[in-house]
């Protein structure tokens, strides 16, 4: 590939949403002239990529081009309390002819069910759940995000909290963050993106290798000093002086040892479950309960053992149905395949939709998941495509909503309205 179109996908990060779409273009019309080579196309699906609009090394851009290089046949943006991407993704979709999904991941508050109190899909709170708005219709992105806005700078005011407490922490080693001067340049705030754990996580690891600089002096403040424990990956990460990620693998490592430390109770910037059901489904989004499951002997090696709602999962289905949910979503490369089984019955018996998402924020992990590739998972492969169908449909009328009134009283079974919409999705072209 010659440099006038490295340049472009360099650019592909510029701080212009503009020139990161001309650049996209150019990319394109090098592939079209067969000057880049055309990736092999797979049936490989993503509906859970995060943007820099909340926390990740790729701009919407970016990442549609991540995407379609590495194979993808769809993709689906998903970033923390923001939809701010959105728009960007989806015009980066047209302009490399990929299908997209755009969606938003939020967190809820459960205390006015009788869920209360318990630890049920969110490592770090009980009570709190992490929930998504997926296929948003277009036409509503504006409206999602002027709800979505006021939570997210609530969550900034604890943001600031849980940096005055780390400080506190760090002060011994002569290490302080400023919020504002730190933390926020990190995030793309001012474009209407969000500030989450993770930017506060990358602040500290910078001002971490700013004191001690990179490998056996950083690990040995880490280990021995903080007294903090650091996988075998991550100490192979972080000794090796070439590492063009290291803040990104010194990241990690803090979010996995260190958040506990810092982290304060999220409060009113949760909304009532409720309310964010009511939300989703006045403006025609797909609200979705995200299963986590217990972690024991972990799949991907990289989960502390934890329990979350595997011992009260036939309890929590009948919640969340009855609160009026449309979909779960899980992540096929997360869980045991008796753990699936279940939530997959579990779907089927309350009539849930099912959607696929594999959370990406790290330059270290792929766009490809390969569990998914079983056949057991052939089902979120069509539901993809009706996800990407009703996101259509909804954006050309919201009277076409998959689970509006409308379509539901026509076609009550969800197995066909998902064949339908899957069709149209199909069709997005």
């Amino acid at each position: 590939m010659n440099d006038y179109y490295l340049k472009h996908i360099d650019n592909l990060n510029n701080p212009s949403i503009e020139v990161r779409l001309d650049s996209l273009s150019k990319l394109k019309e090098g592939i079209d002239a067969g000057e880049i080579r055309k990736p092999t196309e797979s049936n490989d699906v993503n509906n859970h990529i995060h943007t820099s609009y909340s926390f990740s090394p790729y701009t919407p851009t970016k990442a549609i081009w991540m995407a379609y290089i590495n194979g993808l046949s769809t993709a689906g943006i998903m970033d923390h309390d923001t939809v701010a991407g959105c728009n960007e993704f989806s015009r980066a979709g047209k302009i490399i002819g990929m299908a997209t999904t755009v969606g938003m991941e939020i967190r809820v508050n459960m205390d006015n069910t009788s869920l209360a109190g318990r630890k049920i899909n969110n490592p770090d709170q009980n009570s709190v759940v992490y929930m998504a708005l997926h296929g948003i219709p277009h036409t509503k992105i504006d409206e999602i995000q002027n709800w979505i806005r006021p939570y997210a700078k609530a969550r900034n005011r604890r943001n600031a909290e849980m940096v005055d407490k780390l400080n506190l922490i760090m002060k011994p080693y002569n290490i302080e963050i400023d919020f504002k001067k730190d933390v926020a340049p990190l995030s793309m705030w001012n474009e209407g993106g969000s500030i989450t754990e993770r930017h506060i996580s990358y602040a500290l690891a910078f001002k971490m290798t700013e004191r001690f600089g990179k490998c056996e002096k950083l690990v040995d403040f880490y280990k021995n000093t903080m007294k903090l424990p650091l996988r075998a990956k991550s100490e192979e990460f972080l000794l090796d002086n070439e590492n063009p990620v290291y803040e990104y693998d010194l990241l990690s490592a803090i979010k996995s040892d260190m958040i506990d430390m810092f982290y304060l109770p999220a409060t009113d910037e949760c909304p009532d479950v409720r309310e964010a059901l009511e939300v989703a489904s006045k403006n025609g989004c797909i609200s979705a309960y995200a299963y986590l499951g217990d972690v024991g002997d972990s799949v991907t090696g990289d989960k502390k053992p934890q329990k979350f709602e595997d011992d009260y999962i036939d309890e929590l289905f009948n919640v969340i149905t009855e609160l009026g949910f449309n979909a779960v979503t899980y992540m096929p490369s997360r869980n045991t395949m008796e753990q699936f089984s279940k939530v997959k019955d579990l779907c089927i018996k309350h009539q849930l939709f099912q959607i696929s998402g594999e959370d990406i924020n790290s330059p270290r992990q792929g766009f490809i998941c390969k569990a998914m590739r079983n056949e057991a998972f052939l089902n979120l492969i069509e539901s993809t495509w009706a996800l990407i169908g009703h996101e259509k449909l909804t954006t050309d009328s919201m009277d076409n909503n998959m689970f509006g009134e409308m379509i539901t009283s026509v076609k009550p079974g969800l197995d066909e309205r998902i064949l339908q919409y899957m069709i149209a999705g199909k069709g997005h072209e």
